[in-house]
């Protein structure tokens, strides 16, 4: 992989970002302390930021994902080359069809680094690859579940490298934040979820917002397709909860 460095990378690899994965749309009540950490991200994206790696980490649901995504994002709108890397997908493969080459964008953003655990082939090659990108002038942006100290990672240089740059982490949403969460999402999508369904999906779907979300496109879709509006009894029709 050659790509210039002076035109945005195009994703391979059967990647894709979602289109909702934006900054704008990533909930933030007031006074939230993860407004400084998205704040930290728009400059990373930007190319504002003089460090040169970025570990963002929080529980499953907190947003972890959706950042990455979004820094891809304005990296795109940006001129930035750029390629995101979720591991959740690509662990399967050859890790050296998956990262030679990386060095040579101005980022790469690699998702779900909490997978390496067990796998020391991947391992080491992504030791060589946060060198490589480090000593190429790139900046290297990862997420996962779990601090760089609470990763079960064998190769101890790997473990140490994780450790060198600004580590964030993402605080969960609370219950009240996440009834906002899902209306304010409903009114992006163009409609209004009122405040009992909201109230009833939140008790009986999965708690996680991803889950949640999932949960509110499903329905937007069905209603439009229906041309009902969202209910509690359209609820419990299409999500059978």
């Amino acid at each position: 992989m050659t790509p210039d460095k002076g035109a945005p990378q195009q994703l391979s690899l059967g990647v894709s970002l979602r289109d909702d994965a934006t900054f704008d749309n990533f909930f933030l009540p007031e006074a939230d302390p993860n407004r400084q950490v998205v704040m930290a991200l728009r400059a990373f994206a930007a190319g504002d930021s003089a460090d040169p790696a970025v570990y963002l980490w929080g529980e499953a649901g907190s947003g972890v994902s959706h950042l990455l995504q979004s820094v891809c994002q304005n990296a795109e709108a940006a001129g930035r080359s750029f390629q995101y890397l979720p591991l959740a997908e690509l662990l399967p493969m050859e890790p050296s069809v998956i990262l030679d080459g990386l060095e040579e964008l101005e980022l790469v953003c690699i998702d779900d680094l909490h997978l390496l655990e067990g796998h020391p082939r991947w391992q080491t090659a992504m030791f060589h690859l946060y060198n490589r990108v480090k000593d190429g002038g790139g900046q290297l942006l990862l997420g996962a579940r779990r601090s760089p100290r609470g990763l079960d990672i064998e190769l101890a240089d790997l473990r140490s490298r994780l450790q060198w740059g600004l580590v964030f982490q993402l605080q969960p949403l609370s219950d009240s934040d996440k009834l906002a969460a899902l209306q304010n999402r409903s009114r992006l999508r163009g409609f209004d979820l009122p405040e009992d369904v909201a109230l009833y999906i939140l008790h009986r779907a999965p708690r996680h917002t991803g889950a949640l979300f999932a949960c509110l496109e499903e329905l937007d879709r069905a209603s439009l397709m229906a041309k009902r509006k969202i209910t509690i009894p359209f609820v419990k029709q299409v999500l059978d909860i």
